[in-house]
Formats: structure tokens, sequence, C-alpha cells
């Protein structure tokens, strides 16, 4: 046990340290099963741990509740671990995309390892429509999710817990466009999103709240009825574009880009959520204060994203028909769609019968981890996954879902 302990603190000292090259090693050390993780405890007998197998059994009791779930790990209840390898996952697969942007539209460094991609200056010209800073900002979305699953991941593993591995579920085939890694393989896909935008007017609302079941009108309704590309899919996608003073860029890879301005604020509201609707059910003051410091850099993210899809090009992509609305004209316009506003309207919160308040939203906690997997199976983002793919995130969703705080 005192081994094991030191090796733990060991890789701890490591990561803290570790300069930007070395990161990537790390992270690979990390996705792995621990050798000397709980898989001898019985609440990872149960089946709730997700290593190299990829395989969940089935712990659940007929009630929901997890099995053993008073049973502790380092100090942490089987509910709390499970939250943590719910935020995990969610962060792997944020990753995965991510790292896909930015190897076409991002600042390319060391500071986050392993994509070598070298982007797509026509990609670029487009994206910075939205903002001439697009590349420094996706750059650093990409490096925040890396640092959240390798943050915590080490901390499940510091407390004799299994870190969250998908690397045999990385078998989707990404963009082959010029500056994409073209042999590299995805957890997720980006060649054919349904992107829901009513997270537009649902944070300017001052009288519908998610929580109480309310439903929002769609920012850029064709997005929410087909499938779209928000990566280039080859070099196809960047024809007609022209470097220059100002570029020539074609509606259709204009439209690309659009697409991923929406698609960036979707992920980042989704995170957004996801961190407090899941704090209310964790018991550890240390889980808590894991959630409540990285929601908050969600939140960040999807301000800014917020912010740069304002700036979409009104436009109809010629190859599909899909247009990109001008928000502040009729049939749209007035505050629901106003570009210009980035801040979360006041709204209704707990009770109808209280003022209107400005909040996150949703915070419901019941079904939180479910929801989200759904919105992003929705999104289209895991087409072309396996069948066991989804049997695994759905009941790391389950199990985070059944936890109860412990007082």
């Amino acid at each position: 046990m005192e081994q094991n302990a030191q090796q733990s603190q060991k890789e701890k000292i490591m990561e803290q340290n570790a300069q930007p090259a070395q990161k990537e090693e790390i992270m690979e050390q990390n996705a792995q099963p621990s050798e000397y993780a709980t898989s001898r405890r019985s609440f990872l007998r149960k089946g709730l741990a997700v290593g190299g197998a990829g395989a969940i059994g089935a712990g659940l009791l007929a009630n929901g509740l997890p099995a053993f779930a008073e049973e502790r790990s380092g100090g942490l209840t089987q509910g709390d671990v499970a939250i943590l390898r719910f935020l995990s996952a969610a962060e792997i697969l944020e990753t995965d995309l991510w790292q896909q942007y930015n190897e076409l539209g991002g600042v390319q460094d060391n500071e986050v390892p392993g994509l070598g991609g070298s982007g797509s200056p026509g990609y670029i010209a487009a994206l910075q429509v939205l903002d001439g800073d697009m590349p420094q900002y996706i750059h650093d979305n990409t490096e925040d999710e890396f640092t959240h699953f390798t943050f915590i991941n080490a901390y499940l593993v510091s407390k004799g817990a299994d870190p969250v591995n998908l690397e045999k579920f990385r078998t989707l085939k990404g963009s082959q466009a010029t500056g994409a890694l073209k042999d590299k393989r995805r957890l997720t896909n980006l060649m054919k999103l349904t992107v829901d935008t009513s997270w537009w007017t649902k944070y300017r609302s001052r009288t519908k709240n998610p929580d109480f079941g309310d439903t929002f009108a769609q920012a850029v309704p064709g997005l929410s009825k087909g499938q779209f590309p928000a990566n280039p899919r080859t070099d196809d996608d960047l024809k007609g574009f022209k470097p220059g003073t100002p570029p020539t860029i074609p509606d259709h890879l204009q439209a690309i880009a659009n697409t991923a301005g929406f698609h960036f604020a979707f992920i980042e509201q989704g995170g957004t959520s996801l961190y407090p609707s899941l704090a209310q059910r964790v018991t550890h003051p240390e889980v808590l204060r894991i959630l409540l410091s990285i929601g908050p850099t969600e939140t960040a993210h999807f301000q800014t994203w917020h912010d740069k899809a304002g700036n979409a090009k009104p436009l109809t992509d010629p190859t599909n028909g899909l247009v990109f609305p001008d928000l502040n004209a009729p049939p749209f316009g007035g505050e629901d769609f106003q570009t210009n506003l980035i801040m979360p309207e006041p709204t209704v919160f707990l009770s109808r019968k209280f003022p209107v308040v400005s909040i996150i939203r949703p915070t419901e906690t019941k079904g939180a981890a479910m929801g989200a997997v759904k919105a992003l199976t929705a999104d289209g983002l895991f087409i072309g996954q396996s069948p066991e793919f989804f049997a695994v995130l759905r009941e790391l969703a389950e199990a985070a879902d059944a936890a109860q705080r412990r007082f």
C-alpha cells in the first residue's frame, strides 16, 4: 500500500511539473487503467469502471440506484466517482472535437500536444469573419478541455479509482482536407452535424426556462433540419478561396465556418449547465470544489462563442440550400434574436412566483447526464460509432444521474 501511494504521488508531481511537450505522454499514461487501481473493490467488481476494455457491467439495482452506493474509494462515494467518470468521458469527447477544429482552424503550437495539424488558410479566413482572434480562441478552448479530462482522470487515480479510457472507440474518419491529420482516428464526427441553435433564444427569453419544460425557437432553423459539415471535409470544400485583403471566401466555405461558430456555442452551453446540475449530487467537498471550479470555465467558453456566432454572415449555401438568416431583421429581430446580446437575460427560476433573475439554464439535476448524452447524439457527433460506444456512454450517464448526495 505504501508503495502504491508513493507511485500515485509521483505521478501527480510529474503531471504538475510537465512541460507542454511532455504532457501528451502523461495524458496517454493517465488514460490507461491503473495497475494499482481498485479493481479488487466490490463497487468496481459491480462493473462501474471504464478501463481499456471499455465495457461497463450491470452494476445498477432495480430501483436505479448504484449497487453499494455507500462504499467509498479514497473517501469518495460511488456516486462521486460515477459523476467524475461521466465528466471525464464528456471532456474526452470535447477534447476530440476541439482537436479537429484546432488542426484546421486554430493556432498550432506545443501547448496542446498531439495535434500536429498545419491549419487551413481558407477555413481560418472564413472563421475570422466571425472574429479575427478565432484561431487563438479555438486553440485555448482545445487546451482547456485537454486539461479538464487529464485532471479529472488524475484525480480519480489519486483516489484509487480507474480513469476513463475511450481509446478503443477512436474509429471515425476525420477531415481529409489539407492541414488535418488525415490518418488520425476520431471519437466524434464533425461532418454531418444537426446543430440545435435554440440556446440562442433560450438565453434571451425573459419568461421561459427549460427547467419548467419550456421550448425555444431556433436561431438558424436550417441547421436543426439537416446534416452539415463544420470542418472542411476535403479540399473540395475550399474551392474558390483566394487569399488577399480582403480574401475571397465562397459562400459554401463561409457556411461551414458559420456552422462551426454556432456549434462551438452549442457544445459549451451544454457544459455550462452540466457542471452545476451534477454538482447538486456530489457528496465530498473536494469533488464539489472541482465541479464548481471547472464549470465556470465552460461558461467563459460559451459566452465567447455566443458573441462570435452573432457575427455569422447572412448567406445561403449554394451546395445544399442552408440559410443563415439576418437575425436582426424580420421575421427575426427583437430581443429574442438580437446579435449583440451575449449575457443571460433575467428569467424565471425555481418558481414563477419569484422575481426573474439572470441565471445559467437549465440547472435541473434530474437526468442531467443523460440529457447531455441525448443532446450530443442528436447533434450527429457520434454518427458512425458502434453500439458498444453508445452502451458505454449511456451507462456512464445512468450511473452519474443515479448518484445521491450523502450528508
